[in-house]
């Protein structure tokens, strides 16, 4: 049979002042101090200086609690950063990879005062420290943005697995570079992968090519604060998971054959019924979403043809309503032609099989039906080249290599 859409539980993120993608500001207010004294010795032995500039400016006002330390340095390399707190605690963070910035590794607090103390070293060992102190804005009066991942702390997944996160609001197309920003994967080992938005709400990252069997992730939307039009977003979202063996579900239609694979040999063959001609199955490349031991499809306020039915073994496929699972009703078929609604029906002990040794994120292609699947109908990452994939990025794929990637405690 096929199944009927349950309710879709999960979400993401929002806007980002000028003062967080660094732009806007001048260090003329800065006030850049000599470390241990010696920069008259410097010119003196006519060494060249750093020359230090940092962001947020001197003394500004009402900045986000997701606002960064950024800084930019002539002659020389960035030593160090320390971030504290009126009432003196120091904040921890660590540099983007491409050294721009300096990023807390949790929210900052609503209404403090910060100083940041950035240190360079240039030729000679010589060093340039730079100060600045900054204010962040009240807690907004406004109900909060709910952002939500889709990764579970602790969990396993399948090679396929994307990282989904909705904003439960839309976010302009102006602001998703901002927004992008401040997302960050890490994974080890450091895999190439991107971010693409599937509606005005939700985006989603992929590697490359499916994540490597053993894979571990740590994912940080570090957006806490962030402004959404008048609103802001609650909390920084992060988890940390792990990508568990190889194993992939391969659908057939002409041959109503489930083909599963892993590492590239076959490990199954089982026979298959999929959608029959007036409600045919989608074509396309997905990912196991949801897996529920038991659960029902109900369709009744569908109209005529509508049905209610208990299923076990259901993996869901896409958000219309296709899953994987057991269907006994229809083993005389299986094999031969198709009878289902929409979802791949499998036999009671095969379905069993694929239950127990399945995960959510483990890639099933199904080919050969008269329909293919739509973007976003369901986690459909796979379902492009990388190439198309990245066509439209707002940012270019980058490595996940550990940086900001320390889980906040909110």
């Amino acid at each position: 049979m096929g199944g009927h859409t349950p309710v879709r539980i999960f979400t993401t993120f929002a806007a980002i002042s000028a003062t967080l993608v660094m732009t806007g500001c001048t260090g003329a207010k800065h006030t850049l101090a000599a470390a241990g004294g010696r920069d008259g010795t410097a010119a003196a032995a006519g060494v060249a200086l750093p020359t230090l500039t940092i962001r947020p400016a001197a003394n500004a006002q009402k900045l986000p609690i997701s606002t960064e330390i950024s800084m930019s340095v002539v002659n020389g390399t960035i030593r160090s950063v320390t971030l504290v707190s009126a009432s003196g605690g120091q904040v921890a963070g660590s540099m983007r990879p491409d050294g721009t910035s300096w990023v807390p590794a949790v929210p900052l607090q609503y209404g403090q005062t910060y100083t940041a103390q950035v240190t360079a070293v240039g030729p000679a060992g010589r060093t340039k420290v730079g100060t600045t102190s900054f204010t962040t804005m009240k807690q907004p009066a406004t109900r909060p943005v709910q952002v939500s991942i889709n990764l579970v702390d602790g969990q396993t997944y399948g090679v396929g697995m994307p990282i989904v996160i909705d904003f439960g609001a839309p976010i302009p197309v102006a602001r998703r570079a901002a927004i992008e920003s401040r997302l960050f994967v890490s994974s080890t080992p450091a895999q190439v992968g991107a971010w693409r938005w599937y509606s005005d709400q939700e985006v989603m990252y992929r590697p490359r090519g499916y994540w490597k069997p053993d894979t571990t992730l740590a994912v940080r939307a570090a957006l806490a604060g962030v402004p959404i039009g008048n609103r802001v977003i609650a909390k920084d979202r992060t988890a940390a998971a792990a990508i568990g063996r190889d194993l992939e579900f391969k659908v057939t239609d002409s041959t109503h054959m489930m083909t599963v694979t892993s590492g590239g040999k076959v490990v199954h063959r089982y026979p298959i019924s999929m959608g029959k001609p007036s409600t045919p199955s989608w074509s396309g490349h997905f990912v196991i979403m949801e897996r529920d031991y038991y659960t029902v499809f109900d369709t009744l306020d569908q109209g005529p043809g509508g049905y209610r039915i208990g299923v076990n073994y259901a993996e869901r496929l896409t958000w219309s309503g296709t899953f994987l699972h057991s269907a006994p009703w229809s083993v005389y078929a299986q094999g031969s032609f198709n009878v289902s609604h929409g979802c791949v029906n499998i036999g009671p002990a095969n379905a069993k099989w694929i239950f127990y040794h399945s995960l959510v994120g483990d890639p099933v292609s199904i080919s050969g039906t008269p329909r293919h699947v739509a973007p976003g109908n369901g986690w459909t990452v796979w379902d492009m080249s990388w190439a198309d994939y990245v066509k439209d990025a707002v940012l270019p794929p980058a490595l996940t290599v550990p940086s900001v990637l320390v889980p906040s405690t909110d």
